[in-house]
């Protein structure tokens, strides 16, 4: 249906309506309903609750239950409220896939692992359960133990007798000239 505006209407009928009563009462009922519609935009603006501030969490798929260093693994990148424990991430996905499974798509191709709930549930289904995701396709998760290595300096100093060191003999000679001068 196309819009059209409320003046143009006005002019319409102020040109093609010749009796005076009818014309006025037309634009009256026009300006009403543009009052009315007007007002309606400004309550959908004002009852929007703010967005829902999120936290990223990451599910992985760990068949075994373990997490040695040298297994790949592979997992999701969720989204859940700020607010919400991470722990119940599992429990919302779970939920979204119970409610897809009531519907005739999911009837026809249920949802039987997470990894089907992932990629195939719709995200409505996940909306209503305040979980978002961000990967359908699982991606590969790396096992980390946090440290920064550092590399070790082959740089040599020369000491005052002409011998070359390198910097941890120099720091090795201090601390034992320091510890004997102690005694």
């Amino acid at each position: 249906m196309a819009i059209i505006e409320s003046n143009k209407v006005g002019e319409m009928i102020a040109q093609n309506v010749e009796d005076a009563a009818l014309k006025r009462t037309l634009l009256e009922k026009l300006n009403a309903l543009v009052q009315s519609n007007e007002a309606d935009d400004a309550e959908g603006d004002a009852e929007k609750a703010p967005p829902v501030k999120k936290q990223f969490s990451i599910v992985l798929s760990d068949q075994e239950g373990k997490m040695p260093a040298g297994l790949e693994l592979v997992g999701w990148v969720v989204q859940i409220p700020e607010d919400a424990s991470v722990t119940s991430t599992l429990d919302r996905i779970h939920k979204a896939a119970y409610e897809f499974n009531t519907t005739k798509k999911g009837r026809m191709m249920p949802a039987k692992t997470v990894a089907d709930a992932i990629e195939n549930v719709p995200a409505k289904h996940f909306k209503e359960q305040q979980i978002w995701v961000k990967t359908k396709v699982p991606v590969f998760v790396l096992r980390t133990d946090n440290d920064i290595p550092m590399e070790k300096s082959d740089r040599s100093v020369q000491t005052r007798d002409g011998r070359r060191i390198t910097c941890d003999e120099m720091l090795g000679e201090i601390k034992a000239k320091f510890e004997g001068g102690a005694k």
